[in-house]
């Protein structure tokens, strides 16, 4: 179940009506997949070979069709992210620029954990939304935010793209944003 904190204020926010609450006033699609659907044994292992990633796709071929068929999605993929992935420490230095996308940015959780950072309304500022197994998340584009870890350092998800290049960023220069 994800969990929001306003990083002005420390509030937490938690239950997933509360969270989906918050998220639809701040144009951040939040929905939930069956993480029971994936075997125990793909969701911990963050060394996934092709035919896993492929498995994992597989089993949630439905719930990917249905949301880019919704939203317009073209191409999808699994990532995974551990300490055992060459040069993490570059990607997370990557991710955890503050950026923006020309298109949304989605990640479907399904195994681990990670938080995605996001700028609010004035009045709020910038907010974590804490992510697991389950978590399906939309940032909008051209809304300044990051992703990160967890402190358990592992993390697989689906992405999804609406363009065809996949992951493309646009760094910016916030001076409102403090690191935690």
């Amino acid at each position: 179940m994800a969990e929001i904190v306003i990083r002005n204020t420390n509030e937490r926010i938690s239950g997933d009506d509360n969270v989906r609450e918050f998220l639809n006033n701040q144009n951040v699609l939040y929905e939930k997949w069956d993480a029971s659907k994936l075997p125990v044994e793909l969701q911990t292992n963050f060394q996934l070979n092709d035919e896993q990633k492929n498995e994992i796709l597989s089993t949630y071929d439905e719930e990917i069709r249905e949301l880019a068929a919704r939203r317009g999605y073209q191409i999808w993929d699994v990532i995974t992210l551990s300490d055992s992935t060459p040069n993490l420490e570059d990607l997370l230095n990557k991710f955890e620029e503050v950026h923006t996308h020309t298109e949304d940015e989605i990640r479907a959780i399904v195994g681990g954990k990670g938080i995605f950072v996001i700028k609010g309304s004035d009045d709020l500022g910038y907010f974590n939304v804490e992510l697991e197994a389950g978590d399906v998340i939309s940032v909008p584009e051209n809304t300044n935010h990051f992703f990160t870890l967890m402190d358990n350092r592992k993390i697989i998800a689906v992405r999804l793209f609406i363009e065809k290049n996949g992951w493309v960023a646009y760094p910016v220069e916030d001076p409102s944003f403090q690191k935690a």
